[in-house]
This record gives C-alpha cells, structure tokens and sequence, in this order.
C-alpha cells in the first residue's frame, strides 16, 4: 500500500510530464494504464487561421475569394483551350491539361475552407475531416511535382531528340506517365497519413494555420514524433527533390542542345517553349522545400503560415497567367476561342 501511495503522489506532482510513465511502469503498470485512459483525447482541431487580425477579416475573405474564382476561371479557359484547338493536342498540352486540373482540385481542398473559417466564429475541424484534408492536399500537390517532371522530360525529348519525339511520346505513354503519377503519390500519401493520424492527440487542439498542414499537426502529438518528421523528411525529398534534381537534368540537357544550334531564331523558340514552365517549376519547387525540407520544421508558426500562402494561393493564381501571357500557341488559341464558342 504504501508504494503505490508513493507512487500516487510522485504521479500528481509530476502530472503535466508526459515521461512520467517511464519511470513508473516496472512498478504499478495496471495503474499507468487507468491513468492513461483519464487522458482527453483531441476528436477536433480549432484552425486559427488569421484570427490574429479581426481588423482585415473582410479585406482577406474578399481578396482570397477573388483569387480563387481566377484561378479557377484561367486554369478552366486552359483546359477548354487545349481541348478544342487541333494545334494543342501534342503530349506537351496534354500534360497541361491534366496539371491545371489537379492545380483546380489542388486550391478547392484549402480556399473554400479557410474563406469559410473567416466568416465563423470558430474554425472547429473534425479530426476525421481533418485527415482528409490532408490528404486530398498532399495527393494534388504530390502530383503537381510528378507532372512538372513530366512536362520536364517531353521538353528534353522534343528538343534533345526530335525526330524519335513522335515515336518515344505516343499518346499511349503520355497516359501511362500520367497514371504513373497519381497511383505512386496516392500509395505514399496514404500511408503517410495513416502513420501521422495513428498519433495520439492531447493538450492544445488549436492549430495556428489556415489548414491542416502537417508540422503544426505532429505539435499537437502526445508521442514521440522523430519518426514521423524523419519520414515527412524523407517523403519530401522523394515527392520533391528527386523530381526537382530531374527536371534540373532535364533543363541541363536541353540548355546544352539549344546553345549547340546555329540559328539565332531557333535558339529564341526553343527556349521560349521552355521559360514558362521552368519559371512555374521554379516558384512551386522552392516554396514546398522551404516549408517541407529544413532542418527544424517546427521552427516557427507565424513564418510558416506566411510561405504556405506561396504555394497555396500565389503559385497557383501565377502559374495559368505564366503559361498564357509567355506561350505564344495558347495566347493565339485564346483569340480563336470566342469565335469557336459561338459558332
């Protein structure tokens, strides 16, 4: 009796340390366990979002609503465009097409969330809704990288090889490359959500963020988290720098190719079927890895809520305009299009 009062009162005066139970187990593990089942378990998480300033909450819902609607309405007008226009239908616009759906489902899973948290009282988020969250983003995103390495690799071939460009991308492995692309990143993503909400959560629901976004979920971990950030470190590299590191290759080649042709002329056409997706890989590359590949991804909240707007919002609304106001086939497509529509 008197151990385990002993042990009883080193437990209340040692309640906040979630340790504690290693030191206690060999003697009273039955009473660990009680103790462990008194624990409140998070069932939702508050996402603060930009509560921090009621002052803007207008200006912020007007504003993200606007970019929402064009990055809808441009990445739609894309696809119509590349669907409709004969001189569109090369592996290179069809890659398009399918980058600037996943980019519409991309900023559907966290827009239309964060102007509904604005306008509520409180950004209450199941934990349930919350991992779908997660993994609808990380599915898009994830897919977004594939395909940029995709489009990467089809720039190499046409201007590297040219005259195997038909033979090696047949339509048939234009769509392989595709699929290839959303059964990988859908296979990692899952099992990289079930790993992360596997977790027990306890203490603080409150996420300091717009959406469910991953390092400031695993803050709120009753566990140990080393494995999971390591595994978010290294899931990262292979969804982002090894595709980054291909389409460095890639650009590498191609770079070398242009600058070995004697016309002036077809240097300029060449490289200007290149700039507008290296400027979209370049903006949508960068903000990820500053987010998802640092040495201490828990560094800071505030600074991390502030990039995520980069690749959430600002990438998304630039990469349509990139690819319409630096291409000179879709910009010509664009004027034929009304004519096509009402007739």
């Amino acid at each position: 009796m008197r151990k385990y009062s002993e042990i009883q009162i080193f437990h209340t005066s040692s309640q906040t340390d979630n340790t504690h139970a290693d030191f206690i187990m060999s003697a009273d593990t039955q009473y660990i366990k009680t103790e462990k089942s008194n624990i409140t378990t998070i069932t939702e998480f508050i996402l603060l979002g930009f509560s921090d300033v009621p002052q803007l909450k207008w200006f912020l819902f007007g504003m993200f609503f606007l970019v929402y609607l064009a990055i809808l309405m441009c990445n739609s007008i894309i696809i119509l465009v590349t669907r409709m226009d004969p001189a569109l239908q090369t592996p290179m616009y069809y890659f398009l097409n399918n980058f600037s759906f996943v980019e519409i489902c991309y900023v559907t899973v966290t827009i239309p969330r964060m102007l509904m948290d604005i306008c509520a009282p409180k950004g209450n988020i199941s934990l349930l809704n919350c991992a779908i969250q997660v993994w609808f983003f990380f599915t898009f995103a994830g897919i977004e990288c594939l395909l940029l390495t995709v489009m990467a690799y089809d720039r190499y071939v046409a201007i590297c090889k040219p005259l195997l460009y038909a033979l090696i991308m047949n339509h048939r492995v234009c769509v392989q490359l595709v699929a290839a692309s959303w059964v990988s990143v859908i296979l990692v993503v899952t099992a990289q959500t079930y790993q992360i909400f596997s977790l027990s959560f306890c203490g603080s629901n409150r996420i300091n963020h717009f959406f469910c976004d991953v390092p400031p979920i695993l803050r709120l971990a009753c566990e140990e988290t080393f494995a999971n950030n390591l595994a978010i470190f290294i899931v990262s590299a292979v969804l982002i720098m090894v595709p980054f590191l291909l389409i460095t290759v890639s650009y590498g080649k191609i770079i070398c190719s242009i600058l070995q042709l004697s016309s002036a002329g077809g240097r300029s056409k060449a490289f200007s079927t290149c700039s507008s997706h290296l400027t979209v890989v370049v903006l949508y590359y960068g903000t990820f890895a500053i987010t998802y590949i640092r040495p201490n991804p828990n560094a800071s909240e505030g600074v991390g809520k502030i990039v995520s707007l980069f690749y959430t919002v600002l990438s998304p609304l630039l990469n349509p305009i990139i690819y319409t106001l630096r291409n000179k086939e879709i910009s010509a497509a664009l004027s034929k299009l009304p004519k096509k529509l009402l007739t």
